[in-house]
């Protein structure tokens, strides 16, 4: 019993990451505008959080930081996107490539360094919960927030006036424009927003769950966070539950190598990411039309009030 509260505990600290950059994707989705650039903005939250916090020693200023260039990311994002019209796969990618690049470029001089970062508390009473206390209430003050962020999105997209707003410009533009909707505007805030928590769970990273910085230390969870969004048809309930599947076979890979199995190591280490095939290849033959039906229907396309019909 130890062993298994031991790992589900650890697979919620391993999801965490990968939940705030799930969460982002789908605040940013909802709204019609698709960001493949999640590994870049997430290793730059973590160069940045990380850099934050060693330079001023205030983790607090690292997340925040974290957050700031984020939303700088999604704002350049949001530009070529919404405002020019670009493609946004190719912008994804570019953004990829020039946060792995940049992140990498300006952390060599912080490699090997450590910083205090923040640590977890448990919640009284609520700790004390079989099994469940230990798992989701011995945690640190982020993985508390992404509860609450869970539920406050959920709320937001089903039973708000703004999110029924945000997602009817996800679902149809011309039509939220001919309502009076600020599409632009929409489109903007939630790509920027959603951007920042991407980074946030970069930051999460190098910050709390390491506290040191590597050159593509997020290894490919912001892929894998794009994969989720698909795996929790846009739901952030679902979103919780894929990242803490990934987190799970993530710990037990690495409780395998510390318990010293015979398995090599490079197959243990691919577990969460053959996981997160099977589970793509689950959904593509089993729920496809529910995915289908659920994606927002203009994701991708760009608007432009001219050429309203």
């Amino acid at each position: 019993m130890e062993t298994l509260v031991s790992i589900l505990a650890a697979a919620v600290r391993s999801g965490t990451p990968i939940l705030y950059a799930t969460l982002g994707e789908i605040l940013t989705e909802k709204c019609g505008v698709m960001n493949l650039g999640l590994e870049g903005i997430m290793l730059m939250g973590a160069f940045s959080g990380f850099f934050v916090s060693l330079s001023t020693g205030n983790p607090w200023l690292g997340l925040a930081a974290a957050f700031g260039v984020g939303m700088c990311l999604g704002l350049i994002h949001a530009f070529i996107s919404v405002s020019l019209g670009g493609n946004q796969v190719v912008c994804g990618l570019a953004m990829t490539m020039f946060g792995g690049g940049a992140s990498a470029l300006m952390g060599r001089g912080c490699i090997g360094m450590t910083i205090r970062g923040i640590d977890g508390f448990s919640i009284p009473w609520f700790s004390e919960l079989p099994l469940v206390g230990r798992v989701f209430f011995s945690q640190d003050v982020m993985v508390y927030a992404s509860y609450a962020l869970v539920v406050v999105l959920y709320c937001f997209f089903t039973a708000t006036r703004p999110g029924m707003n945000l997602r009817a410009v996800g679902e149809n533009p011309k039509a939220a424009d001919a309502m009076g909707l600020p599409v632009a505007r929409i489109r903007y805030l939630y790509t920027v927003l959603g951007a920042g928590l991407v980074a946030l769970g970069g930051a999460y990273i190098s910050v709390i769950y390491n506290r040191f910085w590597a050159e593509s230390m997020t290894a490919g969870r912001g892929w894998i966070a794009v994969a989720m969004v698909i795996f929790a048809v846009w739901n952030p309930f679902q979103a919780a539950l894929g990242a803490y599947l990934f987190g799970g076979v993530e710990a037990f890979q690495l409780r395998l190598q510390a318990a010293g199995t015979s398995v090599p190591t490079p197959l243990l280490m691919m577990l969460p990411y053959v996981m997160t095939i099977l589970v793509l290849l689950f959904i593509s033959i089993g729920k496809g039309r529910r995915v289908s039906l659920s994606a927002p229907a203009a994701l991708g396309a760009p608007f432009h009030r001219e050429e309203r019909e």
